[in-house]
């Protein structure tokens, strides 16, 4: 992404756009995994500093984080320095790869999801009972961890599995 962009910029460009690109992908899944208990503006505004800390993106370069690199995160005065979700980022990387070879990447297995009927989800936030959760339950069960349902439910709107409409 461009330098020049805000991370809010960014995020608000790429909302709701289909998003097919595995590196984009766990970029969104990230700011969803850092979003609950802030204000979405909040973790949107943290894209550039993740892009560099989270090495632009590169699960294999996640996946392979040691615990002085978790740790030395976790002190980054530039970082929302929850060591929580700083370690689900790691984690999401590696169970990221273990998708394979069922799934070519992230942006695949998620994508796997995609409705057939051209289902619109009125109130985000809501879908406790539907995809979001449908999608939270099985990355649970691969290994993802800050993936709840309306988190998930945000990503799929978010990357534009599934279709949002206000009402």
């Amino acid at each position: 992404m461009a330098e020049s962009q805000s991370g809010v910029q960014i995020y608000h460009q790429l909302f709701g756009t289909e998003v097919h690109d595995p590196r984009i992908m766990f970029e969104m899944l990230t700011v969803n995994v850092f979003q609950p208990g802030l204000n979405w503006r909040v973790a949107a505004s943290k894209i550039p500093v993740f892009e560099k800390v989270f090495k632009h993106f590169d699960v294999n370069q996640i996946a392979n984080f040691t615990e002085m690199d978790l740790e030395a995160l976790e002190e980054d005065p530039k970082m929302i320095r929850n060591p929580r979700k700083i370690r689900a980022v790691v984690q999401n990387a590696r169970a990221t790869l273990n998708l394979s070879p069922e799934f070519k990447d992230l942006a695949d297995y998620l994508w796997s999801f995609k409705p057939t009927k051209n289902i619109v989800e009125g109130s985000l936030g809501r879908d406790s009972h539907g995809l979001g959760a449908t999608v939270a339950k099985d990355m649970k069960k691969r290994g993802f961890t800050f993936v709840g349902p309306t988190t998930m439910e945000l990503l799929l709107v978010g990357t534009g599995i599934l279709k949002h409409q206000d009402g």
